[in-house]
Formats: structure tokens, sequence, C-alpha cells
């Protein structure tokens, strides 16, 4: 029931919050653009249209273009959780969202986070 929570917010709410994370250490939207494209496979026109409309966050990533693979890589602790335990996999996704932002957050490089 938690994860039917986190999938009906609205994208457009959680959004701000991930680029105002980000910049209170320090880093960009741009950065965090980044990120969110890498993951998911949104161009930053989408994006900026999915931020501004009424996309569920559960929708956002089950309609994203391209899911990476990569994202697969993202290991480690978020939320009390490792990533990588995580079965159901639209929650394991939005869980290496946070985890990439955590990381951003704590000043990591941008090829490391991206797994390059």
């Amino acid at each position: 029931m938690e994860n039917e929570k986190v999938y009906q917010m609205e994208f457009a709410k959680i959004y701000p919050l991930l680029v105002n994370k980000a910049m209170k250490k320090g880093r960009t939207k741009e950065e965090v653009d980044t990120i969110i494209c890498w993951l998911t496979g949104y161009d930053r026109v989408e994006l900026e249209k999915l931020s501004q409309g009424p996309v569920l966050y559960g929708e956002f990533f089950q309609t994203a273009p391209r899911l990476n693979e990569n994202r697969l890589k993202i290991k480690g602790v978020v939320c009390k959780v490792r990533v990588e335990e995580i079965e159901e996999p639209l929650m394991r996704t939005i869980r290496c969202l946070d985890k990439m932002i955590d990381e951003l957050a704590k000043g990591k490089a941008m090829d490391q986070i991206l797994r390059a």
C-alpha cells in the first residue's frame, strides 16, 4: 500500500523537491535534469513539460521512453532500504532516482552518478 501512495503523487510536486535538494548543496537544476533524462530516456523538453503537468509519479516512470539499463548498477541505501534489494521494479527505479539525487547532493561527480 505504501508503494501506491508514492505512485499516486504528482511528478510536478516531486520534481521541485529533487531540484531544491540538489541546489541546497550547491548543485544545479541542469544536473538534476541530466540525471532524470539519463535514467528515464526523456529529453529536456519532455521533462520540462511533464514537470508542469498532472502526470503521476508512477506514470512518469511507467511511460518513460527508455529506462537506462545501467540503473541496475545502482546500489546503496536510500530511505533505510537497500536499492538493490527492492523487488518491485517500479519502486526500485524510483528509489534509483532518489539514490542518484542523494549522491549529487553529497558532491559525487556526475560521471560516477551516471555509472559511466
